[in-house]
């Protein structure tokens, strides 16, 4: 499989936008186990996270990971997008941490109080982030998709469209864990709205940003009248 092959590039992309996303996912999983982490005994949700309580050290760490691993995958997406020689590995040192963490978490709240979600989202799509990667690694494949020979046209689209699907997960992720952070009638997933809100427009910002900025390059460089500019002369 060629590296510059349609396929392969759009493997890469695929890869790049998954690995942002799961790694969005998880920080904001992380900061949204800050209600069972710090106030379990919150009279709001007492009765579903009062159990958790007992164990309360340990969910100020899953909150801790969780930002860390987030943080973690957020790098790791930068270094795909460049094309760094240690992208691939510090992807699956991120996704497989984000994995033990994450099954750790659920196997401790199904114990203590029967149920999981919405740990059991972020863990499912960093499952599936790990079985994409560990797949781009099959030899034939691989040739193609080869994170390490340096950033492209494609990789910095790929960026700019993972950025702005961030921050439309980040303006929604309220409404999408409404069911299982809603309580009084009260959804605490909007608890931080107002920085969700601006996180959120400055990924897609910053996305758009990219893609403008790879576009206007591609017709540079496309331009036979800049190209003929370019060319040497003869005195």
């Amino acid at each position: 499989m060629s590296h510059n092959s349609f396929f392969s590039k759009f493997l890469r992309a695929i890869g790049i936008i998954l690995m942002a996303l799961t790694a969005g996912f998880t920080i904001l999983g992380g900061v949204g186990t800050g209600c069972a982490a710090f106030a379990p005994l919150n009279p709001d949700w007492a009765d579903s996270m009062g159990p958790l309580a007992q164990m309360q050290w340990l969910y100020i760490f899953y909150v801790v990971a969780g930002v860390a691993i987030g943080i973690a995958g957020i790098r790791a997406v930068i270094l795909l997008v460049k094309g760094d020689a240690k992208a691939y590995r510090e992807t699956l040192i991120a996704l497989l941490a984000g994995v033990v963490i994450g099954v750790i978490h659920i196997l401790t709240s199904r114990m203590l109080r029967g149920k999981s979600m919405p740990v059991d989202a972020v863990v499912y799509t960093t499952v599936l982030t790990l079985v994409v990667f560990l797949l781009f690694r099959i030899p034939g494949i691989w040739q193609g998709v080869n994170f390490d020979k340096g950033a492209g046209e494609n990789e910095n689209m790929a960026g700019g469209a993972a950025a702005i699907l961030v921050g439309l997960m980040t303006f929604s992720i309220q409404y999408a864990m409404a069911a299982t952070h809603t309580w009084s009638g009260i959804n605490y997933a909007g608890a931080f709205n107002l920085a969700l809100m601006v996180i959120g427009a400055g990924c897609v910002l910053f996305g758009c940003l990219i893609i403008v900025k790879v576009r206007r390059a591609s017709k540079k460089i496309g331009d036979p009248v800049l190209q003929a500019d370019r060319l040497p002369t003869t005195g």
